[in-house]
Parts: structure tokens; sequence; C-alpha cells
């Protein structure tokens, strides 16, 4: 059920600002946060999971990341699979932890399916420009690989999860050759939430500047540095999702990359549109009574990426 487990209230509050959503992105998405604030704090107080907060993977101050650990270990002793989340924030702003529940409750959610979750922060733009984000989405990956068995995660099934910004980063890291790298192999799927996937500074952008901050002024270069036109480049397995009520434009960049997936392979990709959601509740809903595009990755993870979460129910894969 959409908007499950909020009160009248909180819903008629959230399907009030989808419908003005881009007048005030700032106004609308603090009206998010608010809605679900408390209920994540309720949700994370007595949750079991472990969270080892702010580990280097870098150089750069920015170079953290946390790591939330189920209390309980996989019984196969192989080790549980990784998710690994990569926050939004338009290029230049956000955290990996806004207020120590949003967007830590992505990943209690996943640790609570039997995964190890991962959030991961990284340098913002204007200090660091395209494709500078991507590249700290490989250097966090290499430090997983290494690391993550000590946390009970098993660091040959990794998930790569993006979102808004953080989709952009994601996926320039798996098909942009201009990163100067190969993803690694370890990576068995990604999922691209309200991912901007094409560069533009469109006057009816509400985030235009962001964008130039991070891909630079010259407009001209924008369609061969967007994400979009390698959609299809590789057989790793994608998802993607988006919002009803979407930063302007985000949800027409995420269909133009699942038309020109097909195109290019012949086949599309998996593709959720979450209705009556917006920019930033299609990740703040997470860990609360609504679980709809939670349980629809977890079935992309197992069906399309082989990833077997430990203790999985078989009702998740319904």
């Amino acid at each position: 059920m959409r908007f499950a487990g909020l009160s009248p209230d909180e819903r008629a509050r959230l399907d009030a600002i989808g419908r003005v959503w881009n007048d005030d992105l700032g106004a609308s998405r603090k009206v998010v946060l608010d809605v679900y604030r408390d209920h994540h704090q309720e949700k994370a107080a007595n949750d079991g999971i472990v969270v080892h907060r702010d580990l280097a993977y870098g150089a750069d101050p920015a170079h953290r990341l946390d790591v939330f650990e189920s209390s309980s270990r996989c019984a196969s002793g192989r080790g549980r699979p990784v998710v690994v989340f990569v926050h939004g924030g338009a290029f230049t702003r956000g955290s990996k932890s806004a207020d120590g529940l949003i967007y830590d409750n992505v990943l209690r959610w996943f640790s609570r399916q039997g995964l190890v979750g991962v959030n991961v922060e990284y340098r913002l733009a204007p200090g660091a420009q395209y494709p500078e984000g991507a590249r700290d989405v490989a250097a966090a990956i290499d430090w997983i690989a290494a690391n993550i068995e000590r946390f009970g995660g098993n660091p040959r099934a990794i998930l790569l999860v993006g979102h808004s910004a953080g989709g952009c980063h994601v996926a320039g890291y798996l098909h942009d050759p201009n990163v100067g790298r190969l993803p690694s192999p370890d990576i068995r799927g990604a999922v691209l939430i309200s991912a901007r996937l094409r560069a533009d500074s469109l006057p009816t952008n509400p985030n235009a500047n962001n964008v130039r901050q991070y891909f630079g002024d010259d407009e001209a270069a924008y369609d061969a540095l967007s994400p979009v036109i390698h959609a299809g480049t590789s057989a790793l397995p994608v998802m993607v999702a988006v919002a009803e009520f979407e930063n302007r434009y985000i949800d027409a960049y995420g269909a133009e990359f699942v038309q020109r997936h097909a195109m290019r392979t012949g086949k599309a990709p998996r593709f959720v549109q979450l209705s009556r959601h917006n920019h930033t509740s299609i990740v703040a809903h997470f860990d609360t009574h609504e679980e709809e595009l939670g349980h629809e990755i977890m079935r992309f993870a197992i069906d399309e990426c082989g990833l077997f979460p430990c203790g999985l129910s078989c009702q998740k894969r319904k």
C-alpha cells in the first residue's frame, strides 16, 4: 500500500507537495524529511544492526563510508551479499547520512533482508568535477572488495545502487570510458533510482547550475558526457526506478535510458515508476511499512543478479 504506516495527515502532506514539487525543491524536500524522520527514529532505536561509521576508503576527508552489519552472520559461511548505496544531492550538496536517519534507512532495510549495507560519501562539485564522482565510486568499491569480509560480507557479490547524482556517478563508473578504468567484476548488478542520467542546463531544470558546476561550462559536450548514451553497452543487469513527481526531466532521462538500453540489447531492463512518490520520498520511505520498491529490487537482485541473501523468506520473492 502506498505510504503504508503513515498517518492520513502525513499522506496528505506528501500528496500536496507532489503536485508542486519543482516550485521549491528545498522546501519540498524538507517536508519529506519531516514526515519520515520520526518513523526512522523509532525503527532504528533497537534494530540490532551494528553501524561502523566513517571508515576511510581514500585520502580525501570526503572519502568515507559506513558499513551496516546485521548482528547475525550468514549460516552458509560464505558471507552476505553487499548492497552499496551512493546518495544524491545535485552534485554539490548532500551527505550519506543527512540527519543520522536519511539515508541510513536504505541500508538498514537491506540489512534486514540479509545483506551487508555500505553507505558511501564522495567529493562534491565544484571542487571535484566530472568524472571524479564516478572515480570515487570506483575507489569505494576497491575498498569494499578488500575489506568487507570482516563485516560478514561477500566481496564477490555486490549490488550497486545510486540515487539522483549518485545514480549518475554509479552509471558513469559502470559504463563511461572517461573514468579511465573498467568496473570491478565483483559488481553483479546496478539499480539507478531517480538518477540524473543526462547532463543538461535547460532553463526549466531547477538544478541547471549544479549540473554546470559538475560537468563544466561547455554545454556542447554535455551529450557526450551523459551516462544515458552508454545504456546497454554492458551485459551487467541494471534496473531503473523513478518517482511520479521528479525533479524536472529526471523521469524522462530514466525512460530514455531504458529505451536506449532496449534498442541496443533487444531487451528492456527492469523499470519501475512509483506513483505518488517524489524525488526524495522514493528513497526516504525505505525501512517503513511500505516495501514495494525494496521488494522489487530484491527480486531483481535474486532473479537477474544471482544474489541470494541469508535467511531470505520465500515471501520476499513473490
